[in-house]
């Protein structure tokens, strides 16, 4: 079946656009679209890819007698449903997440951040922006910290020199700090919705190696490009905050406290009271929302030239290119998953390289070139839960999943475009791909390799 094999060609193909977008000069969003467009006509035109899968044979073997007869094209209808509404789930919790980090910004709850990490000694503010950096991207996640650490860094740091530094610096910290957050990046995200690893699990497991990643970048940036008692060349600038005239202080701080709250209690709502993530951060949405009409309905005089505060136009912010680029993505696996074609890659790879913390290390650096979502997506398809504990490393919590999602969250770091994160910092700062490279991308790979020798200690002890 030439079309069998044509399916992974185009997805290749796809991936391959996606990260050399500023070659080809096409937006990776309607590379991942087209992708997922083009798998999926395939697998429903030629029915006979899926007709011949496991999938479809189970689905034949556990049907009610009634529906034994449907064909393949009902089969593959239903399958397509059910991928829409597990990757729904994933993209209204990305969605719903960038409007409250959206909100709490444009009500000043980030700008105090400013005040907090302010110095004129480099080397102290390299410290500070590294550990704000860390724990903002495990609060939020590493896309939406590195936004903030950059406004920040704009105000702190008007000299542009010294700032792109601290840039470059901000995403391998970020992206360490994502990693052992269920909801720091995209990736573990999608680990977590997928039932491959639990919140509290990763915590105490990736915690230690992503912060031995950040000390280890952070100390060779401090003696190697920052000399003793260095100072900024130009003084700070922090000015009071845009809408300190406007907003009550108090209502500041509310916004301020429900936005980081619903995102924190995302894993607790999940953990105890089985809530999916997306229900979890769409709560936290309307808790916000309806307390921000309220403070509007109270101070109407006030905030009569306020109305770009109000949710209802705040909403029109919501990065959608990014909701849709994961849509193509996360879609296009999907085709592959029940074509067929992933499960038989499994077999190969796991012949190829039977050890999975060897294999979790490769997808780490293969992430600093590819998209990490993608390439995570792809190994959920080729490896699904087993849950007879035979191969523990891919059992709920096994060493795999947990070390995997070190690897591809901090892998990205490696090379500037390997992560979302280090693209867009590199688009707001206009940092070139040799800059970063020169300068920080060793010392991301000793970061790296750090992190993943602490952590393979570490399961020797745990």
């Amino acid at each position: 079946m030439p079309t069998y094999y044509l399916m992974p060609l185009i997805f290749v193909l796809g991936i391959l656009g996606i990260a050399f977008e500023e070659q080809i000069k096409v937006n990776k969003t309607a590379t991942a679209l087209l992708t997922c467009v083009l798998l999926w006509f395939i697998l429903l035109v030629d029915t006979d890819i899926a007709a011949a899968t496991q999938g479809f044979a189970d689905f034949l073997r556990h049907a009610p007698a009634e529906e034994a007869a449907h064909d393949v094209s009902d089969y593959l209808s239903l399958k397509l449903t059910e991928h829409l509404g597990d990757v729904s789930g994933t993209l209204f919790f990305v969605l719903c997440s960038m409007v409250l980090v959206n909100t709490i910004d444009n009500y000043g709850g980030f700008k105090s951040v400013a005040k907090i990490v302010e110095t004129t000694n480099k080397r102290r503010l390299l410290w500070r922006v590294a550990f704000a950096s860390f724990l903002f991207s495990a609060f939020l996640d590493n896309l939406a910290a590195a936004i903030v650490i950059i406004a920040v860094l704009r105000r702190l740091v008007p000299d542009r020199t010294d700032r792109m530094k601290y840039a470059c610096l901000s995403i391998i910290a970020c992206n360490a700090g994502g990693s052992w957050s269920p909801i720091g990046d995209v990736t573990t995200l999608l680990l977590w919705n997928s039932g491959r690893i639990t919140p509290y699990y990763q915590i105490f497991h990736l915690i230690i190696p992503s912060l031995v990643n950040m000390l280890v970048a952070t100390t060779l940036t401090h003696f190697l490009l920052f000399k003793k008692g260095a100072r900024l060349r130009t003084l700070p600038d922090v000015p009071e905050d845009d809408v300190a005239d406007i907003l009550p202080q108090s209502a500041r701080i509310t916004v301020f406290l429900l936005g980081i709250a619903s995102l924190m209690l995302v894993p607790i709502w999940q953990t105890f009271f089985d809530v999916p993530a997306f229900m979890g951060v769409i709560f936290g949405l309307v808790l916000v929302w309806i307390y921000t009409e309220l403070m509007f309905s109270r101070h109407k005089r006030r905030l009569r030239s306020a109305t770009s505060l109000r949710m209802t136009e705040l909403l029109h912010s919501a990065d959608l290119t990014t909701i849709f680029y994961f849509l193509g993505v996360l879609m296009s696996v999907a085709a592959l998953i029940e074509g067929g074609q992933l499960a038989a890659a499994s077999t190969h790879v796991s012949e190829l390289i039977p050890s999975s913390g060897l294999l979790a290390g490769i997808i780490g650096v293969l992430s600093a070139m590819l998209d990490n979502v993608a390439l995570v997506a792809a190994v959920l398809g080729m490896y699904p839960v087993d849950a007879s504990g035979a191969l523990t490393p891919f059992v709920v919590n096994g060493s795999f999943w947990v070390f995997l999602a070190y690897c591809a969250v901090t892998g990205g770091s490696l090379l500037i475009i390997g992560s979302a994160t280090g693209v867009t910092v590199m688009g707001l700062e206009e940092i070139s791909f040799g800059y970063y490279f020169k300068r920080f991308s060793a010392f991301a790979l000793a970061g790296y390799l750090a992190g993943a020798l602490v952590y393979q200690l570490q399961s020797l002890i745990f």
